[in-house]
């Protein structure tokens, strides 16, 4: 009985962050529809996801934020972030330790999610990671959104691994993506996300999501050659706190 209960709690759990999802989108969908509609107004359509959408997520799931920094985010500057890829909660929680707008690189299969799919496509920068001239379209819309003083976000994992591995191997892209526009790395470590609402169906829970913004890798003077040192500096980085 108790492990029906367990499961039962699970599942509603699960259905509570869908609505929590869905919700603020419908209520704010003509404004999030207005602020969608040019490159220009993508800083107010981050300032709903990051203030509106992401907080009613978190708080609504019953998860409190705990982000620390070893070093501050400037305003106007633009960064590459890159943190571990383990839930959902990841991107709602980039968006709540980032003050500085970004833009999501992110898997163009994500579309296919209904509603959130619908706005994702519209101010993200998609990939297809079979298709070599997305890859190469990527650091063209990439550079255009870096020279409107925006930031950029990767997952270098390059998608969430299995739940039994700490810290999956990191593709090459943002680090080339970084050196190429010569813009600081931001190593972000997620400790919680997995606990609290993984891809395991029936598991996670509410509590603390804790979050540390780590010191910046410069990439000034760095030559492409070199990305894969980077690479792996600023994983054994992250590598170190999860472990």
């Amino acid at each position: 009985m108790r492990l029906l209960l367990q499961k039962l709690g699970h599942v509603l759990y699960r259905i509570w962050f869908y609505i929590l999802v869905s919700l603020p989108i419908f209520i704010f969908f003509p404004i999030l529809l207005i602020t969608t509609l040019s490159e220009r107004t993508y800083s107010q359509f981050f300032w709903l996801a990051r203030n509106i959408w992401a907080n009613t997520v978190i708080y609504g799931m019953f998860c409190f934020p705990r982000i620390t920094y070893e070093q501050e985010l400037e305003k106007g500057q633009s960064y590459m972030l890159v943190a571990n890829h383990t839930s959902m909660l990841d991107i709602m929680m980039m968006l709540k330790t980032s003050k500085n707008p970004f833009v999501f690189v992110g898997k163009k299969e994500l579309v296919n999610i209904p509603v959130f799919g619908f706005f994702y496509k519209r101010v993200c920068i998609l990939v297809n990671r079979e298709d070599s001239r997305s890859r190469s379209a990527v650091y063209r819309r990439a550079q255009k959104r870096l020279n409107e003083g925006l930031s950029i976000c990767i997952f270098p994992e390059g998608g969430v691994p299995e739940e039994d591995i700490v810290l999956d191997e990191f593709k090459d892209g943002a680090f080339k993506m970084a050196i190429a526009h010569d813009i600081p790395v931001v190593p972000i470590t997620f400790y919680d996300n997995k606990k609290r609402f993984p891809f395991t169906f029936f598991s996670g829970g509410p509590g603390i999501v804790r979050v540390k913004v780590h010191s910046f890798h410069q990439t000034k003077g760095l030559k492409e050659s070199q990305k894969s040192e980077l690479r792996e500096q600023v994983r054994t980085v992250i590598l170190k706190e999860l472990q």
